[in-house]
C-alpha cells in the first residue's frame, strides 16, 4: 500500500508544480518554440503518468498566458486535447543544451485548415481566430526568451479535391508570414508528416498535401520534413496514439538538432 500512495503523492506534487508560475532564466538562455497546426500538433493521446512528470527546464505558456511546467495536455483547443509531441521534443532539446530552459508556445487548433491561419479568419468549430490568437500569445512570449524554432503539423483538413492543389503555395506563404511575425527570417521550421497508418489508404488529395510537406525543404531555406512512417493511430485512423506522439517528438527534435548543429 505504501508504494501506490507514494506514486499518487508524486503525481499530485507534479500537478501542483505544473500549475505554479515558473522562474525564468535570462532571455538568451530561454529557447522558445512555437507549436502550430491542427489536432495532431495539439495532441490527442491518452495522458499517462509519465506525461505529467515535471522537468524544471521545460516550460509551456499556459492558456492564461503564464509560464508553467510543461505537462500534457499542453494544448486547450478542444476538450479532447491530450498527449502531443511537444513535451518530448522539449525534453530532448533541453538535454542537448545544458544550462538552457525550453519554452513551448502551444497554439494548434484541431481541425483547422491552412486558410484558418490568416489574419482575421474566424474558425467556427472552436469559436477562435487561430492566427490572431497565436499572434497574441507570441507577442506575450517573445519578450521573455529567444525564438529558436517553429513546429508545424497540419494537412488533414486540406486533403480535399478543392483545397489540396493550392496547399503547397499556401504552406510556403505561411512559413513566410510566421517568420515575419517572429522577426526571424531564418528561424528553423519543421513540418511533420500526416499519419501513415497500416490498413488506412491515402486519397490522391492527401498524397498531394504530403508531397507539399516533403518538398518544403527544397522550396524554402531552413525548413525540414519529418516522417511519421511506422507509427500507430489511437483507433480512430486519424490521430496518433500516445507512444507515437512521443516518437514524433523525438523525430522533430532530431531534425532540429541536425539543422542547427
Amino acid at each position: 500500500m505504501i508504494r501506490p500512495f507514494i506514486c499518487l503523492l508524486a503525481f499530485f506534487v507534479s500537478v501542483f508544480a505544473a500549475a505554479e508560475d515558473a522562474p525564468l532564466p535570462s532571455k538568451d538562455k530561454f529557447y522558445l518554440f512555437l507549436l502550430v497546426g491542427q489536432s495532431n500538433m495539439a495532441g490527442r493521446g491518452v495522458v499517462e503518468a509519465q506525461d505529467k512528470e515535471v522537468n524544471p527546464r521545460v516550460l509551456m505558456l499556459s492558456k492564461e498566458g503564464k509560464w508553467v511546467a510543461a505537462v500534457d495536455p499542453m494544448h486547450f483547443d478542444k476538450a479532447a486535447a491530450g498527449v502531443g509531441l511537444g513535451k518530448t521534443f522539449g525534453q530532448i532539446i533541453a538535454e542537448a543544451n545544458p544550462g538552457v530552459t525550453i519554452g513551448l508556445i502551444p497554439c494548434a487548433v484541431g481541425g483547422s485548415p491552412i486558410d484558418a491561419w490568416k489574419p482575421g479568419v474566424f474558425y467556427p468549430p472552436t469559436k477562435s481566430h487561430p492566427w490572431d490568437d497565436m499572434v497574441k500569445r507570441v507577442e506575450l512570449a517573445l519578450p521573455a526568451g529567444t525564438l529558436k524554432g517553429i513546429l508545424w503539423h497540419q494537412g488533414e483538413s486540406d486533403s480535399t479535391a478543392v483545397l489540396a492543389p493550392a496547399y503547397a503555395e499556401k504552406l510556403q506563404d505561411l512559413v513566410k508570414r510566421l517568420r515575419e511575425l517572429v522577426k526571424a527570417p531564418e528561424v528553423p521550421l519543421i513540418a511533420g508528416q500526416m499519419g501513415v497508418f497500416d490498413g488506412v489508404p491515402w486519397s490522391p488529395e492527401k498524397k498531394v498535401v504530403n508531397q507539399a510537406h516533403r518538398d518544403l525543404p527544397k522550396q524554402v531555406p531552413h525548413t525540414a520534413f519529418v516522417t511519421a512512417e511506422g507509427l500507430n493511430h489511437k483507433g480512430d485512423k486519424v490521430h496518433f496514439d500516445s507512444a507515437a506522439y512521443r516518437e514524433l517528438g523525438r523525430r522533430y527534435a532530431k531534425a532540429f538538432l541536425e539543422m542547427t548543429k
